[in-house]
């Protein structure tokens, strides 16, 4: 299978259609597990996926390590690593906001360490973080990119006007937002409020820019994979637990459009997941969809789906299920 390249003004790579979310590598989902994700990466790589998408707050360094390891030997020039910074914590596993120019520079350099690199190709700011100025923050971003530690810059999950308003100061080269055929303009994400609307806002603002739009979260974490049911679904120490969307009341509506889309699939004879992924890829202001794969069946699965397209007629009958769910 041929993978699908695209290709955007802001970036002088062409960048695969599916790539690499890391998440999952890092021991906080029920798939964690250094060898098997270790050949995932490694499959992935001779598949042609050029872009892994990782975070040092990812199983708290562990993801960076097991990416980093994996793409040591021979590999690590192949690829586009796309990291990030400004989430932080503490011994109890507790989050918080910092892009202070100090945590920066102290965070990238941790980093590379753990990634076994000299540079990080993107460098996105993961959350805004409100207690710290804008100027701050570009400051450290300059100095990093000066010094050859990173290539481009992006930003993950800040609102137009904050987007707006770095890019008046330095070049933003990537925008990632969560995005998938649930979650189109919605509002937060587990228990985290978000202050943007993906659709209205964050696409036209990506494609009339040249930037990089990286949709996170593609299959609902694994929702969209048509393979939940109305029972439970994760062990005990699976990060998905803490998402109210998975769980509880939120769960069961979009579980009825999850039924709806499944149904469609059947009609189609046409896996769910694939279907989710290529609303996605046909959509022109997506470039490369941040998939998560659990295993080489599952990261096959992902691949196949760019052997084929939606039609037309397809996309305005899931159009019809999905609208419900535009705004929640």
């Amino acid at each position: 299978m041929a993978m699908i390249y695209k290709k955007v003004d802001k970036i002088k790579e062409e960048i695969s259609a599916i790539g690499i979310g890391c998440w999952n590598f890092g021991g906080d989902w029920d798939s964690s597990e250094e060898t098997n994700s270790i050949k995932i990466i490694h499959a992935a790589v001779d598949a042609g996926i050029n872009l892994f998408d990782v975070a040092p707050v990812y199983g708290f360094g562990v993801s960076e390590r097991v990416l980093g390891k994996a793409l040591k030997e021979g590999k690590r020039e192949k690829v586009l690593i796309a990291s990030k910074c400004g989430l932080l914590w503490n011994e109890k596993h507790e989050t918080r906001n910092n892009l202070t120019k100090k945590s920066i520079l102290k965070e990238i350099d941790q980093s590379l360490k753990r990634l076994q690199t000299d540079y990080i190709d993107i460098y996105q700011l993961h959350w805004p973080d409100p207690n710290t100025s804008i100027e701050e923050t570009v400051s450290a971003l300059e100095e990093i990119k000066k010094a050859g530690k990173i290539r481009y810059i992006g930003l993950s999950n800040f609102c137009k006007d904050d987007i707006e308003k770095f890019m008046s100061m330095i070049e933003i080269n990537t925008l990632q937002a969560l995005y998938n055929m649930l979650e189109r303009n919605t509002d937060s994400y587990h228990e985290i409020p978000l202050n943007y609307k993906t659709e209205e806002e964050i696409l036209p603002l990506a494609k009339k820019n040249g930037q990089m739009f990286l949709p996170y979260s593609p299959l609902f974490q694994g929702l969209l994979t048509g393979k939940f049911t109305k029972g439970k679904n994760f062990s005990e120490k699976d990060i998905r637990n803490a998402n109210p969307k998975l769980n509880g009341d939120k769960f069961n509506t979009y579980y009825e459009g999850v039924l709806q889309l499944s149904k469609f699939a059947n009609e189609i004879g046409r896996p769910l997941n694939e279907i989710a992924l290529n609303w996605l890829r046909q959509n022109d202001a997506v470039t490369s969809i941040i998939g998560g794969a659990s295993s080489l069946a599952q990261l096959e699965k992902n691949i196949h789906s760019t052997t084929w397209d939606l039609t037309q007629d397809e996309l305005a009958q899931i159009e019809l299920i999905i609208k419900p769910f535009e705004f929640l």
